[in-house]
C-alpha cells in the first residue's frame, strides 16, 4: 500500500480555519436566546400551524451543545424542560428529560455535524428533532394517551428545514470580524 501525497499549495487555509471560529457566547446571549426560544414555543397557535411549529427551544439547545457545549448543559436543559412542561400542563419532567437526551444526542454527533455545513447538516437535524418526537410520543403514550397522527411529527421536518436560519442568527453576532490591520 503506498501513501499518497498531498500538496499543500491546492489547500484553501482560509476555508478551513475560518470555518468554526466563533467568539465565545456570553451568559446572557445564551439565556436570552433560551428565552426567546421558550417565548416562541409559548405562543397559542391552532391545528395545523401548532403541528407544523418547531420545537425552537430544542432548537436553540442543540445549537449551543453542537458550538459551545460548555455553556449548556444538562441541567440548564433540564430546567428549560420543565418550563416547558409547565406551559403545556403535562407530565411533569417529560420535556424535561427529552430535552437532556437531547443534550446528550447532540454531544456524541457534535463534530460529525460540524463538519458539514449549515445546509448538510438539516438530514442530522431532522433524525435527532424525530428521535426526540418520538421519545414524547412514547412518554404520552405511556401515560394513556391516543397514538398520535401522522403530521405529529411534522414539527421535526419544520424545525430541520429553519435550523440554518436559526442557526445563522444566532452565530451571526459571535463571528469574528475582519481585522483590517491583520496580514
Amino acid at each position: 500500500m503506498s501513501l499518497k501525497v498531498i500538496d499543500e499549495s491546492k489547500i484553501n487555509l482560509n476555508k478551513y480555519i475560518s470555518k468554526d471560529m466563533l467568539a465565545p457566547a456570553k451568559t446572557w446571549y445564551v439565556l436570552a436566546s433560551l428565552g426567546t426560544a421558550l417565548i416562541l414555543n409559548f405562543i397559542p397557535l391552532q391545528s395545523f400551524a401548532l403541528a407544523i411549529r418547531p420545537d425552537f427551544t430544542a432548537l436553540v439547545i442543540m445549537f449551543w451543545n453542537i458550538n459551545q457545549p460548555h455553556r449548556l448543559g444538562m441541567s440548564l436543559a433540564f430546567c428549560v424542560g420543565l418550563m416547558m412542561d409547565v406551559h403545556h400542563a403535562s407530565v411533569m419532567g417529560h420535556h424535561a428529560l427529552v430535552y437532556c437526551v437531547i443534550v446528550y444526542i447532540t454531544s456524541i454527533f457534535r463534530r460529525r455535524v460540524k463538519v458539514f455545513n449549515l445546509v448538510q447538516q438539516i438530514p442530522q437535524i431532522c433524525l435527532m428533532l424525530l428521535v426526540m418526537q418520538c421519545l414524547l410520543a412514547i412518554i404520552e403514550l405511556l401515560g394513556g394517551a391516543n397514538l398520535p397522527n401522522w403530521y405529529y411529527f411534522l414539527g421535526s421536518v419544520s424545525g430541520a428545514i429553519i435550523w440554518p436560519i436559526v442557526a445563522f442568527l444566532l452565530s451571526y453576532p459571535l463571528k469574528h470580524r475582519s481585522d483590517s490591520d491583520a496580514l
